[in-house]
């Protein structure tokens, strides 16, 4: 069965169909749940490599355990989340015990056919964000990323973090709050101002 008439099926069903030898479910799923884990070990680590990494250990992960997945635990995607989540940490704790400095911290140069002042921008914004996300301490920081950019619920955080969910609400907002912190002042650097005076 080629892997497109598998998108409508459930992360679930596709990993039993996978455990059953299905390699086109297999695909189907790593197309739907690879991206968004490398997106989350991105912002939690701030380092694309890095996370491409933890992206790649967590789907193995997953592979592994999928002849014994029990239905109706948890969703895959959940599961998957904790996993990333778990490895990030890892990783966050061998860089305070050992520090590293990254040989280029330079953001890419942006397609000038795209518009290269509009490539700029985005750039420079995407930038100050990942640098006040990576101000943030490491629990803030997931909470806020599995909330604001990766979507999940309250309830949904809770079981990756493995935290209650007024710990959940409690996290997001003071990462909330320090992260307008960390970006006040900084509207007319990563050009909002001219966009409001447009509208």
């Amino acid at each position: 069965m080629p892997y497109d008439a598998h998108s409508d099926q459930s992360d679930e069903t596709l990993l039993a169909l996978f455990a059953a030898g299905d390699r086109a479910a297999a695909r189907a799923l790593t197309l739907r749940l690879a991206p968004r884990a490398l997106a989350y070990a991105a912002r939690i680590l701030g380092d694309r490599a890095e996370a491409e990494d933890v992206a790649q250990e967590a789907m193995l992960r997953l592979w592994r355990i999928a002849a014994e997945w029990q239905t109706g635990q948890a969703q895959v995607s959940t599961w998957l989340f904790r996993v990333v989540t778990n490895l990030c940490t890892d990783r966050l704790r061998r860089r305070q015990r050992r520090p590293s400095v990254a040989l280029d911290d330079a953001p890419e140069v942006a397609d000038v056919q795209a518009g290269a002042v509009a490539a700029l921008i985005e750039a420079d914004r995407m930038a100050a964000l990942q640098a006040a996300l990576d101000a943030l301490p490491d629990r803030q920081r997931q909470a806020v990323v599995l909330r604001h950019i990766e979507g999940l619920t309250n309830p949904e955080i809770a079981t990756v973090m493995e935290i209650g969910v007024e710990a959940v609400e409690s996290l997001t907002a003071r990462g909330k709050r320090a992260l307008a912190g960390l970006l006040a002042g900084r509207r007319a650097d990563l050009g909002y101002e001219d966009e409001e005076g447009q509208e």
